[in-house]
């Protein structure tokens, strides 16, 4: 620690009260403006699974000392711009002016004396893993002045398509490259590197791992977030990643989405879904990834913005639907932790209600924390105005403030909410980590088809690379590891949608060289990929696909003459990738889902466990 992190923290333990510390955890200040007493009080009974009786003995006397602006605080949690808690950019105050009326992050937390607060790289939260660190600390202070209770800072590190710290992090693979390994010893290992990663940064909750069965190959928002399409190797898979991320110096894990989002045509982003899955249906596809995850003690579970008649015919999102989230999420599977919202600013649960009353419906149903409300006046306006009204009983406000503090002692936020910045490089993107991501992304990628002994490529090949690219990161790794196995490459990126301009250039490379190699992103009915594959193959030399996000796109490119499918685009997925495709490594992924017809859903073109070696 630096010695302003230890005056700091020295600072904090000489205002805990006579008793400094309790089983390890700092009690609260007893000059706290103490919460009216009598009725409205919960009982005993909340009880975090894993929490010491020190810790809820904590979480109560908190909890008595906490005034009623302190407890609404408590749970919310919120995206603040800045890179700095103190010092912003005058685009970022402008945009927290807007959003809270103050400035900085630090004084969003002391208005509103938040419970949490979230990482994302567009509110400039995310850029390297030292700023994370010091934006972490300075914003501990500012809760510990506002409410004496530490936040939760939470982040979607899903990794794979969904990564948020990116590089010098390490780069670890999604949850169905995870899925492809068939490992679970190795999905611990990675979610055990990422909650090391994440906890020296400061950041204590990670919204993943994701416990959706993605049975919908058209499932527009889940897709490779899911570890696949078999709810026995998902819940193996996400009942892993739960230990690894809540193992040793881990972080809290979050299974979403409750009660399922794999079988949706509808982005919650934009709409509002509905799962049209029987009780029964749901009880066998949806259910055990769940089921498995609590069994695996973890902290959080989010809800879905989406409607399931089979649970709740009354149209509202699950996450405002107290027989959804109390009445089976609570009662009748008995998970006792914490409930936190998919963020409240997606289309998918504002189209009934007001973000203000979006707030207090959640936290009638049974929510504990409230994820990235789009108006914060609003919303504690109504939570405020539900509180004196009776309409929202204090009971359950403290139900769900007693669950926070209770998941911050537990994961020993509240004995130490600070981070040594001067060593967080000797935990994030260290070798050791960047050998288990090789290893395990290595261990992902999937050989489906492979005509003729079209590969392994020849050492002195001629390569023309068409497709899409990440930018150029994508492209440009894979060139250097084609190229590091004597290839010769050139690479013309054609993007989602080629131009017929792009689809000539491709061609007139391809016939200059001994194979093609096309990337693809997501190929449906009628995509100009398809067209660019087919105007490749037509020159009469191989052509290989490479899918880099989902792996249905051979659906719809059924002819080519060799097909992997990476699961992501990132450059140490594209140097696994040039592995096989030089013949240096033999692909060992297996299909962690069904890929049906183009034509017919009903027909398997490729099935679940299908994976060619070499």
């Amino acid at each position: 620690m630096t010695q302003h992190l230890s005056t700091t923290r020295r600072t904090l333990l000489r205002g805990l009260g006579a008793s400094a510390l309790v089983g390890g955890l700092a009690t609260c200040p007893t000059t706290a403006v103490a919460a009216p007493a009598g009725k409205g009080h919960p009982k005993d009974g909340v009880h975090v699974p894993g929490t010491t009786a020190a810790q809820r003995a904590w979480a109560r006397r908190t909890l008595r000392t906490m005034t009623r602006d302190q407890k609404i605080g408590q749970v919310f949690n919120q995206y603040l711009y800045g890179s700095d808690a103190n010092t912003v950019s005058e685009a970022d105050a402008a945009e927290n002016l807007k959003l809270y009326g103050v400035r900085t992050p630090a004084e969003v937390v002391a208005k509103y004396k938040l419970g949490g607060a979230i990482y994302f790289a567009w509110t400039n939260s995310v850029k390297d893993p030292e700023q994370i660190a010091t934006l972490s600390n300075g914003l501990q202070r500012a809760a510990l002045e506002a409410s004496d209770v530490p936040l939760t800072i939470s982040i979607d590190q899903e990794n794979g398509v969904v990564t948020r710290m990116g590089a010098p992090a390490t780069t670890l693979p999604g949850a169905m490259a995870l899925g492809a390994t068939r490992s679970p010893h190795e999905a611990r290992i990675v979610a055990r590197v990422n909650g090391q990663e994440l906890h020296a940064v400061g950041v204590t909750m990670n919204h993943a791992p994701d416990a959706d069965v993605n049975v919908n190959p058209a499932n527009p928002v889940i897709g490779v977030r899911s570890v696949g399409s078999d709810p026995e190797l998902v819940s193996q898979m996400v009942a892993a990643q739960v230990k690894g991320l809540q193992g040793n110096k881990g972080v809290s894990a979050t299974a979403k989405h409750f009660p399922g989002h794999g079988d949706t045509a509808t982005d919650s982003h934009v709409g509002l879904p509905e799962i049209t899955h029987s009780r029964e249906e749901w009880e066998r596809i949806d259910l055990p990834p769940f089921k498995a995850a609590i069994a695996a003690g973890v902290d959080s579970i989010m809800s879905a913005h989406l409607v399931m008649p089979a649970l709740d015919d009354s149209g509202d999102p699950a996450t405002l639907s107290h027989k959804i989230i109390t009445g089976v999420l609570r009662e009748e599977l008995g998970f006792q932790g914490l409930v936190v919202t998919d963020g409240l600013q997606m289309e998918g649960v504002r189209q009934k209600y007001g973000d203000g009353e979006v707030t207090v419906r959640a936290l009638l149903a049974g929510i504990d924390m409230l994820l990235m409300t789009p108006d914060m006046p609003a919303a504690w306006q109504a939570v405020h105005d539900a509180v004196d009204s009776g309409r929202l009983p204090m009971a359950r406000l403290d139900e769900a403030v007693l669950r926070n503090l209770q998941t911050k002692a537990k994961r020993g936020i509240v004995a130490d909410p600070f981070v040594d910045v001067q060593r967080v490089m000797d935990v994030v993107g260290t070798r050791q980590h960047q050998r288990v991501a090789a290893g395990a992304t290595a261990d992902s990628i999937t050989l489906l088809r492979n005509e003729g002994g079209t590969l392994p490529l020849a050492g002195a090949a001629t390569v023309a690379l068409a497709g899409w690219s990440s930018k150029t990161e994508t492209h440009d790794a894979l060139t250097t590891a084609l190229s590091g196995h004597g290839a010769t490459v050139t690479a013309l990126q054609t993007g989602a949608s080629p131009t017929p301009e792009q689809v000539d250039a491709a061609v007139a490379a391809a016939k200059q060289a001994d194979v093609s190699i096309v990337t693809t992103y997501n190929v449906t009915k009628g995509s100009r990929q398809a067209v660019l594959v087919e105007a490749l193959r037509a020159v009469g030399k191989p052509v290989v696909v490479v899918a880099l996000r989902n792996p249905y796109d051979i659906a719809h490119l059924p002819q080519v003459d060799a097909y992997l499918a990476s699961y992501a685009w990132s450059p140490v997925a594209m140097r696994a990738v040039a592995d096989v495709l030089a013949g240096k490594t033999s692909p060992t992924g297996k299909l962690p889902v069904t890929i049906p017809t183009a034509d017919d859903p009903a027909k398997t073109l490729y099935p679940f466990g299908a994976g060619l070696a070499l």
